[in-house]
């Protein structure tokens, strides 16, 4: 058979009968083509161009109508996320296997949507507590400690101690019970047995000075003295603080001189209110606490002497862990026997210290200590008083 070569846009185009035959037998595997409504032409073999590029297979195809956009292909399928996918391979091939992870399918909710994705653990429970503060608008105060006490106090939510016993010691000056404020008469202090004063009180009487050592001096004579004075604010009598200027009588305590608006000064003076400048002053004392070691300069050994001339024994005398309970006596025919070069031995001394027990190691107890007499000579007696054991006594002629 011959071939015939054509010429169409500068290409060469070969077809044979041999060509035809070879892709005749290939039309099973091509679906028809629908006939176009055009004029019928005669057939055309199936061309084959040849260029310098590549060889190519083509066909004429007839002018198709507009067709219908086709249906959407239905959706593929995919194995359910569980199963593993299992690939096989050919006997000469590497078999391999591809196990598809669960994936968790996400429910999308109006709520869930604002809400970070939570962490899940294995074997435990837990909850996250989220805290919501609100400040309201505009000027907010927050509340005092007064306030936040008083509010406790109403739930019954603050656990507190049991109240203080009531001081009912009394100042002899200013006849004030327990202690005042830091800033006012200040603490308590002794003067004599059974006798208080307020630092303050003390302090600016006008005849009680102190020395460097803190020792406060001539305060019972100041004592003695507002005994007889009546105060010009509240009208009662132990007023020692008198005002500073020449001829004036007028006097008060310290706590009614403050509450009259007398004006103190840093050199330890007192102007009443009649005297005082206007205005302020430079020297003006403004706040009286006191924090330095300041006691009552008193003679122990007359005090002692006037606990022991005292038959009643309506107070306690005690030092430290010592409690004094009886000094006892001494006849003449006792006392060339019942003393020492350091000490004496009166009898019908009694006295108790609370001290380290001897059964345990960390634990006190009470020893009472007295002293009586055998056979002329002294007899020391000291009584183990301890909890749950009988009490033990112990006697010698020696306090040692």
């Amino acid at each position: 058979m011959k071939d015939i070569v054509f010429c169409s846009n500068n290409c060469f185009v070969l077809y044979s009968a041999a060509v035809q035959a070879k892709n005749s037998e290939n039309k099973e595997s091509v679906p028809s083509l629908p006939q176009s409504p055009m004029k019928e032409r005669p057939p055309k073999a199936f061309h084959q161009y040849s260029n310098n590029i590549s060889t190519l297979d083509v066909h004429c195809l007839p002018q198709l109508q507009e067709k219908v956009s086709p249906p959407s292909s239905p959706p593929i399928m995919f194995p359910p996320a569980f199963e593993a996918a299992k690939v096989e391979a050919k006997p000469d091939e590497l078999k391999v296997t591809v196990k598809l992870k669960p994936r968790l399918k996400a429910i999308h909710s109006s709520l869930d949507d604002c809400r970070p994705p939570s962490k899940k653990w294995k074997g435990m429970k837990w909850k996250k507590w989220s805290i919501q503060i609100v400040i309201p608008k505009g000027s907010f105060k927050p509340p005092c400690e007064e306030e936040i006490d008083e509010f406790l106090k109403k739930l019954g939510t603050a656990l507190k101690p049991d109240p203080v016993p009531k001081d009912y010691r009394k100042c002899c000056f200013c006849h004030e019970e327990g202690d005042g404020l830091t800033d006012g008469p200040a603490r308590l202090l002794n003067l004599d047995l059974d006798l208080w004063v307020h630092l303050n009180c003390a302090l600016w009487s006008t005849e009680v000075y102190e020395t460097q050592a803190g020792a406060l001096i001539n305060v019972e004579l100041a004592l003695r003295r507002g005994l007889q004075m009546k105060c010009m604010f509240c009208h009662k009598m132990g007023a020692t603080s008198g005002c500073h200027r020449l001829r004036c009588t007028n006097i008060y305590h310290f706590t009614c001189a403050i509450k009259a608006q007398c004006m103190f000064f840093k050199d330890k003076t007192m102007l009443c209110p009649m005297h005082k400048p206007k205005g302020t002053h430079e020297q003006e004392l403004s706040y009286f606490a006191v924090f330095r070691r300041v006691y009552v300069q008193r003679d122990e050994v007359r005090q002692i002497a006037s606990i022991v001339q005292r038959g009643e024994r309506d107070h306690t005398f005690r030092v430290g862990s010592l409690i004094f309970h009886a000094v006892g006596q001494l006849l003449p025919q006792q006392m060339q026997a019942f003393h020492s070069s350091k000490a004496l031995f009166p009898v019908g001394y009694e006295a108790s210290r609370l001290y380290w027990s001897m059964r345990y190691a960390n634990r006190r107890c009470r020893y009472l200590c007295s002293i009586e007499e055998k056979d002329g000579l002294p007899l020391f007696v000291i009584k183990v008083v301890e909890q749950g054991h009988e009490d033990l006594v112990l006697t010698d002629t020696t306090p040692k």
